[in-house]
C-alpha cells in the first residue's frame, strides 16, 4: 500500500555546529526501517566526527559542496553530485565552503544513532 508522506520529522544532528536534518522516510518519520531519505542544510564550517555506519549512504548535493574523508581518499561533492559510501567503511562528513551545503540522503537500511558509530 501507497504511503504519502506530507511533512518530514526534524531530526537531531550530531557534528560541532547545528545543521537542518529533515527526515521524510525512516524509522522516525515513516516507521520504514530498510531505507531512509532526508534533507540536509548544513552551514559553513560544519564538520560531523569520523564514523563507521552499517548502513550504506548515497548523498545527492542539491547547493554548495560536500567534504568528505575516508581512510584513504578526499572528495569534494558539487551541487549536482553524488557520492555513495559503503556499509562499514570509516567516514567523515564536513561543509568547509562559505556557503554550505544542502544535500539528499538516502541510507540502506535506514539510518539509526545505533548504527552510525561516531568517534568520541
Amino acid at each position: 500500500m501507497p504511503i504519502k508522506i506530507e511533512q518530514p520529522t526534524i531530526v537531531e544532528p550530531a557534528g560541532n555546529k547545528y545543521k537542518r536534518i529533515e527526515e521524510f522516510v525512516g524509522l522516525v518519520n515513516s516507521n520504514t526501517s530498510d531505507i531512509s531519505l532526508a534533507r540536509v542544510v548544513s552551514p559553513p564550517g560544519w564538520e560531523d566526527p569520523f564514523q563507521k555506519p552499517e548502513y550504506t549512504e548515497c548523498r545527492f548535493v542539491t547547493k554548495g559542496t560536500l567534504l568528505v574523508k575516508t581512510s584513504s581518499e578526499v572528495f569534494f561533492v558539487h551541487a549536482g553530485e553524488v557520492i555513495i559510501v559503503n556499509a562499514n567503511e570509516r567516514v567523515q562528513y564536513c561543509t568547509p565552503g562559505e556557503d554550505g551545503a544542502e544535500y539528499i540522503s538516502v541510507c540502506a537500511p535506514a539510518f539509526s544513532q545505533d548504527m552510525v558509530h561516531r568517534d568520541e
